[in-house]
C-alpha cells in the first residue's frame, strides 16, 4: 500500500491525486502500527499511533482540499504544474 502511495503521488499531475497518494501513505503507516501491536507486542501502544496518524490524515485532507478548492478558483486548474506561482 506503500508503493502505491508513493506511486501516485510521483507519476500523477493532478493535486487530488497526489493527495490521495499521501493518504494512500498514512493508511499504510496506521496499518503497520495496528499490525505490529495484533502480532508482536500486544499492548495499546501502535493501536494510539493508529489512531493518531488517522487523526493527522483527516486534518491534512482538510486542509489539502481547502487549498486545493482555493486553487482552483484561482486557476480553474488542478494540475500540479499550474501551481508554480501561489500567489494572488
Amino acid at each position: 500500500m506503500f508503493i502505491a502511495g508513493l506511486v501516485v503521488m510521483v507519476a500523477r499531475k493532478n493535486i487530488i491525486a497526489i493527495l490521495l497518494g499521501v493518504e494512500l501513505i498514512l493508511n499504510s503507516a496506521a496499518l503497520n502500527f495496528a499490525a505490529y501491536t495484533r502480532f508482536i507486542n500486544q499492548n495499546l501502544e501502535g493501536n494510539i499511533m493508529s489512531l493518531f496518524i488517522i487523526v493527522i490524515a483527516a486534518a491534512e485532507a482538510a486542509v489539502g482540499l481547502a487549498i486545493v478548492i482555493r486553487f482552483f478558483q484561482l486557476k480553474e486548474s488542478v494540475h500540479i504544474d499550474d501551481a508554480t506561482q501561489l500567489q494572488a
